[in-house]
């Protein structure tokens, strides 16, 4: 394998599809600490990052060199052992993480800047013992992914409608009693409350015009998609063209609700709260952290499992 100064590319769109991630995992392991490939793609290789993480555990950067509309390149370099993520960017990747952290007396807001190493060193802590815990986090959540990845498109559909759209719609009245509640009240001390105001409101007004498009629109064809399939009969081209074009839609709008979310959270230094903090602000901040969380889930349930499966359906099918 090459050297970072002359990094070979693995061009995906002209492999095989059973053979494009066996052959990602084959390029990245025969890679050496400090060395790199780029992948060429006609689409976002997202699921690719959370199945290299569940797999490989935290060894390696993932930079986008492009991003779209129809060509994606992401440049993937193994760490050397001296490197490894910071301990910010291991919990903004994954916030199930911060709960480790949280448990040794590691800082990953102000110190998130230091590596898992540096700080082990710091504090006297194993970092074997560290290490183990939060591989035990990436395992956890990978036999979690086994469970929705074994479910029918339809079902998975129907278990994003019922469980996360349901709480969104009955959090959403809460949260905005809550953060305009202590944006009045706190506001002149802590005038950050005020963006959070804008920010929560920017993000609910994007899932309440979302979630209705997904239900009348992408589940419904989904199901439609997973029901000619099992009757082994082939459809017609939809209206919208291929169901690529509002799973790109889609994404988009997830990748807006975050940004949102993500301001929130620097806003409130991750949900920190301050001395003068009363009840309501201590539940407001909870609830936030609460609904920050699920919707990592929601998304990460429709972006890497369920919109790759109704891609390959499609695929299957279409006339």
């Amino acid at each position: 394998m090459e050297t970072t100064q002359a990094i070979k590319t693995l061009d995906v769109t002209v492999l095989e599809p059973r053979m494009k991630h066996p052959t990602i995992f084959e390029w990245f392991d025969n890679l050496e600490g400090g060395e790199a490939f780029i992948i060429h793609n006609d689409h976002d290789p997202k699921p690719l990052y959370y199945q290299l993480l569940g797999e490989r555990g935290n060894v390696f950067k993932w930079e986008y060199l492009e991003q779209g509309p129809e060509v994606w390149e992401v440049r993937i370099s193994k760490l050397t052992p001296e490197e490894g993520e910071t301990v910010g960017e291991l919990v903004a990747k994954d916030y199930r993480k911060a709960q480790v952290f949280k448990k040794y007396g590691i800082d990953f807001c102000c110190g998130g800047k230091k590596s898992v190493k540096q700080v082990c060193a710091e504090k006297g802590i194993s970092q074997d013992e560290l290490e183990a815990e939060l591989l035990a986090t990436d395992e956890a959540e990978q036999n979690r992914q086994v469970e929705y990845d074994k479910w029918e498109p339809s079902f998975l559909a129907d278990y994003i409608v019922n469980m996360h759209h349901k709480y969104v719609r009955e959090a959403i009245p809460a949260l905005y009693e809550y953060t305009t509640k202590i944006a009045r009240v706190h506001g002149e001390r802590h005038p950050e409350l005020i963006e959070v105001v804008k920010h929560f409101t920017n993000v609910a007004n994007e899932l309440e015009s979302h979630m209705p498009k997904e239900e009348r629109v992408l589940f419904p064809y989904i199901k439609q998609l997973d029901e000619a399939k099992k009757s082994n009969v082939r459809l017609d081209k939809p209206a919208f063209g291929s169901i690529q074009n509002p799973i790109n839609m889609m994404e988009m709008e997830h990748e807006h609700a975050g940004s949102e979310l993500e301001k929130i959270r620097e806003l409130t230094n991750n949900y920190t709260l301050p001395a003068d903090a009363c009840a309501t602000y201590t539940v407001a901040f909870k609830k936030l952290k609460e609904f920050e969380d699920d919707l990592f889930r929601h998304i990460h349930l429709e972006n890497n499992i369920l919109f790759p499966k109704a891609l390959e359906l499609e695929k299957e099918i279409l006339n």
